[in-house]
């Protein structure tokens, strides 16, 4: 077996991915591994052969720092949808020959659920061809919606963002008094957890959102109507977070009843942005009211000034986590997070099966949903708030955040 490791990023990036890719490279290289490369652009990339050695531009402690602080994919990602091995065998032969080459004999892939599919079948093709190589998966992903684990690296920075940049817009909504419908799109295609993260921004100092609406409760839009008249009676300043994959009742995305264009990638995803802008467009034509909409967009997984530190702490910990595994023997894996307990909060890692996780989709819990489905429960803030506690203050040069890129 090769003593060379390789290790790509795949997917939207988030905030703390590169503290994973900083967590697998430094506990490769205390395990023995003579070079650790890193896949540019994915699997999609190394099919291309373009790779680099991480050691070259990552080899003191203040670039593993600055890496750490430095969001988005160090090594750029990609959405590649590998094929099934009997449907493209060349395209695995191929593969398996470039990694013969550079003699690697663990492979890591930091990603969301596309990626631990792709681990599943590069792991699953080393079985057929008897190849010692040891695939190990290192979950990403802001949605959280990643199986066997209680919670995903990504998710917590990004839920710290959403509460603190609703909080804000909250307090910029009630400035003038008047009658005004604020409504935010947030991320989520399928599972609302992001959605759900506006809960937080509830406090001594913040009356919070007014309503949430998730992917997870079928969406009738002339109820949506009668809610928000309703609300709007009681108070004159509405703020509502919304998924931009909320879905009607027959199963069609609320945004596809706009005029925009979609785009689908190699998964077969949906570009799903213009849900705030359409159902804002239909409180302005029903209400006598103002409305605004807001686009979190690509803010959510970018916002490095806002990282949790928990979030970057645990994103470190899964990628040693998964080359410790590899270099013990183990494969077909992906690292999950074990809560231990809220408070204290504790968490540690644990190993489970890839073909569990791959293709599967975890919602947020009904029950974690107030009866009237337009708010969170006291059981999710205590679930999501230890997620977003502590921060990893950027380094700053002339005024702006540094970081770390490849040239």
């Amino acid at each position: 077996m090769g003593n060379n490791a390789i290790v790509g990023q795949s997917g939207g990036p988030t905030s703390v991915i590169n503290s994973s890719l900083a967590g697998v490279l430094q506990a490769c290289q205390m395990r023995g591994a003579e070079h650790v490369y890193g896949m540019l652009n994915g699997v999609e990339g190394l099919l291309n052969e373009r790779y680099m050695e991480l050691s070259d531009k990552l080899g003191s402690a203040l670039e593993i720092e600055l890496l750490k602080r430095t969001p988005s994919s160090f090594l750029g990602s990609c959405r590649y949808k590998l094929p099934d091995f009997y449907q493209n065998p060349e395209v695995y032969e191929k593969l398996f020959d470039i990694l013969k080459k550079l003699d690697i004999g663990y492979f890591f892939y930091i990603g969301g659920n596309d990626s631990m599919d792709t681990i599943c079948k590069l792991n699953d093709y080393a079985q057929q061809i008897g190849s010692n190589i040891k695939f190990m998966g290192v979950p990403k992903t802001i949605d959280n919606d990643l199986m066997l684990t209680d919670h995903t690296p990504g998710y917590g920075s990004a839920a710290k963002y959403i509460s603190v940049v609703m909080k804000e817009l909250i307090r910029d909504a009630t400035v003038y008094g008047n009658n005004f419908v604020t409504i935010v799109e947030i991320m989520g295609r399928n599972a609302g957890w992001l959605t759900a993260a506006a809960s937080l921004a509830r406090g001594e100092d913040c009356e919070g959102v007014d309503m949430i609406c998730l992917p997870e409760v079928p969406f009738n839009v002339d109820n949506f109507l009668v809610k928000v008249e309703r609300m709007q009676k009681e108070k004159k300043s509405i703020v509502i977070a919304v998924s931009e994959g909320v879905r009607l009742p027959d199963g069609r995305y609320v945004c596809e009843l706009s005029d925009d264009a979609r785009f689908v990638d190699s998964f077969g995803h949906q570009n799903l942005t213009g849900t705030a802008r359409y159902l804002s467009n239909v409180v302005a034509k029903n209400m006598d009211t103002r409305t605004r909409s807001v686009e979190l967009s690509i803010l959510q997984r970018c916002a490095g000034h806002l990282s949790s530190r928990t979030d970057i702490t645990e994103a470190y910990q899964v990628g040693g986590a998964a080359a410790k595994a590899a270099f013990e023997g183990i494969t077909g894996k992906m690292v999950a997070l074990k809560r231990l307990s809220n408070d204290p909060y504790q968490c540690t890692t644990e190993l489970v099966d890839i073909s569990k996780v791959a293709n599967f989709e975890k919602k947020v819990p009904m029950e974690w949903v107030n009866a009237y489905k337009t708010d969170m429960t006291a059981e999710f803030l205590a679930y999501a708030r230890p997620l977003i506690q502590a921060e990893l203050t950027p380094i700053y040069i002339n005024g702006t955040t540094q970081h770390i890129i490849r040239k």
